[in-house]
């Protein structure tokens, strides 16, 4: 008997063997088991990897978002620009984003903001107190 006359034989039977116990009430799937294995074979984990690293590389593009405008904002109030209380809510929000992101991921290089991070709350915290917010619409010379 042939290779071929053996597969043409047993092929058939195999495969309604197969589909019964997947079928069956019992936790013995060999379909799964073997889709597991011929995704294995076709390369899963490398193209996991791949995605991760896709991932991560867009969250730190988006922490570097998040740093550029926070350094943008301190620029503009060391240059005596000011700035309404929603201007400085939402770069605080930024602020917030950006510090998550830093602690998540203690390789990051977050240096960068630090100072001007510490300004920007220092402003913040001055303005509270004083109340002297620019207001919408009003344009200080």
């Amino acid at each position: 008997m042939t290779l071929d006359k053996i597969l043409a034989c047993y092929s058939g039977g195999l495969f309604l063997l197969l589909t019964l116990v997947e079928l069956a009430p019992i936790k013995v799937n060999p379909w799964s088991a073997i889709a597991r294995w011929i995704g294995k074979a076709m390369g899963i984990e490398a193209i996991e990897k791949k995605l991760d690293s896709h991932i991560d590389m867009d969250d730190r593009r988006t922490a570097d978002g998040h740093r550029a405008r926070v350094l943008h904002f301190n620029n503009e109030l060391l240059r005596s620009i000011d700035h309404t209380k929603e201007e400085f809510i939402e770069v605080l929000a930024e602020i917030d984003a950006y510090e998550r992101f830093c602690e998540d991921h203690p390789d990051y290089p977050n240096n960068r903001a630090v100072l001007a991070i510490e300004n920007i709350r220092e402003n913040y915290k001055e303005r509270l107190k004083k109340h002297d917010f620019l207001q919408e619409g009003e344009v200080k010379l």
